[in-house]
């Protein structure tokens, strides 16, 4: 039967509408945004579910194009200064624990209590970045993908789209010996290859699950690899991410290795493409910026993860101006707040330049447009799904605001981009629909005790093995 979802406010198929209506086909596809005049006509019959969602807006729903789910078990405890001062080392052992720790059963716990707090935010679609392959001594589980099946199980059960961004890690870098702390993510390239094949083929019994290829860096996979897996990739039409440019000591060691900066190597090995997703990307030149627009490529800025890690911070108004597609995403879980993201790569330019409205009209688009694009289209197209807009055809991904909540009073049509990048929060997302299914309803999910249960038995074992 399909639905037809009436709001009081609706952003979808490019325009803002009042007191229209967004019909969903059988499918859970956007089937047609219907006027005021053609409602009554659609109320009336038996073979369509009428949903009303008064007093709220409906937006297409957020894409987190980033996430590492399991490094939610150490949020907020790694933010002082390990003795000696390196602040980076406080975060990454705390990392390589958590790493060290999950359990395949854990870590579905992990990663489920990590996506009901994305949808509760009104993120409709995740890439996971996943590179926890191994067991806890380095050794293949019997299926080589036992904790990505895992994460793709609590996306399935949460509601939560996925694109499984399976990593491929094989190195600690140029000319370092082995790391232990990464030994649960160390595979050879054929290994990778084979395990991300097999991966694509698992995925088709998951509801609303596809897989990626994603090099972790080029620190930690050697050029020639790096190819191999982009031709793998390009062969299955998968999204390919790759981490790069996130600290300047990345582009040190690149040069050291290879006399180029990654970019630089990446554009002339052809491995620049429209389905190549550059996660941080902080530190290229106006050169190197050039090379990403002419790619068509995508950067995914993590403005929360960057600035908690000290990273610097992403030139977004330089890749407005190239035309560059930029999504978001919540990397280390930090926060989880898809609106926040996108507020910030504003504000973190207002800081540097001492200006307001550093992203506004820039190729004569308002700025709550462009920002709002980027939190939903732009991170639909990094991960290789058709959607972040609401037009016809497209999946029925969306999230409603609740008009009533003290931030968002006096929303309407002229403002409901702006207020909702820059005045909305996740404390206003009421319901999220991923394919037209209402997956949290006024704020409630099915299985949100549950989840929250679990979550916090393995957040206290997680404590106790550090306390011992």
């Amino acid at each position: 039967m399909s639905k037809l979802f009436l709001p009081e406010l609706m952003l979808a198929n490019g325009g803002v509408h009042r007191g229209a209506g967004l019909r969903v086909d059988d499918n859970g596809n956007v089937a047609e945004v219907l006027d005021a005049a053609s409602i009554a006509a659609r109320t009336d019959r038996t073979d369509v579910e009428v949903v009303r969602l008064a007093g709220k807006a409906l937006l297409p729903g957020l894409a987190n194009a980033h996430s590492h789910t399991f490094q939610r078990l150490f949020r907020g405890r790694a933010e002082g200064r390990k003795v000696g001062g390196d602040t980076f080392w406080t975060w990454r052992e705390q990392m390589y624990r958590a790493a060290a720790f999950v359990t395949p059963e854990s870590l579905y716990d992990v990663a489920r209590a990590t996506f009901l707090e994305m949808v509760a935010s009104g993120i409709t679609v995740v890439g996971e970045f996943h590179y926890l392959h191994n067991d806890a001594l380095g050794k293949p589980f019997a299926n080589p993908n036992e904790l990505a099946l895992q994460v793709m199980r609590a996306a399935e059960s949460v509601g939560i789209r996925i694109c499984l961004l399976r990593s491929a890690y094989m190195r600690a870098g140029y000319r370092k010996d082995p790391h232990a702390g990464q030994r649960r993510f160390y595979e050879t390239r054929e290994k990778s290859v084979a395990n991300a094949e097999a991966l694509q083929k698992a995925a088709g019994r998951f509801k609303n699950a596809t897989v990626g290829l994603a090099p972790h860096s080029i620190r930690a996979v050697p050029l020639d690899a790096m190819k191999e897996l982009a031709a793998v990739a390009g062969k299955h039409g998968m999204p390919l991410h790759i981490h790069v440019s996130e600290q300047i000591a990345e582009n040190e060691a690149c040069l050291a290795e290879y006399g180029e900066t990654p970019i630089e190597l990446f554009n002339e090995h052809g491995l620049l493409t429209r389905r190549t997703t550059l996660i941080h990307a902080i530190h290229l030149t106006g050169p190197e910026m050039d090379e990403v627009s002419a790619a068509g490529a995508t950067i995914c800025s993590c403005p929360t993860t960057e600035r908690n890690l000290g990273d610097g911070i992403f030139p977004a108004d330089v890749a407005a101006r190239l035309g560059i597609s930029v999504a978001f995403g919540t990397d280390s879980q930090a926060q989880i707040d898809i609106l926040e993201d996108a507020r910030q790569s504003e504000y973190h330019l207002r800081l540097i330049a001492q200006q307001r409205g550093m992203l506004d009209q820039i190729g004569g688009v308002e700025i709550g447009t462009r920002l709002l694009h980027c939190a939903t289209a732009s991170g639909y197209k990094a991960l290789g799904v058709d959607g972040g807009d609401l037009k016809p055809g497209q999946p029925a991904d969306f999230f409603t605001l609740d008009l009533s909540d003290m931030a968002l009073l006096g929303m309407d049509e002229t403002s409901l981009a702006s207020q909702a990048v820059f005045a909305g929060s996740r404390a206003a997302v009421r319901d999220v629909a991923v394919a037209g299914r209402l997956v949290l309803a006024d704020s409630h999910h099915a299985q949100e005790e549950e989840i929250r249960a679990r979550y916090k038995e393995v957040q206290q074992a997680f404590l106790n093995e550090e306390a011992q």
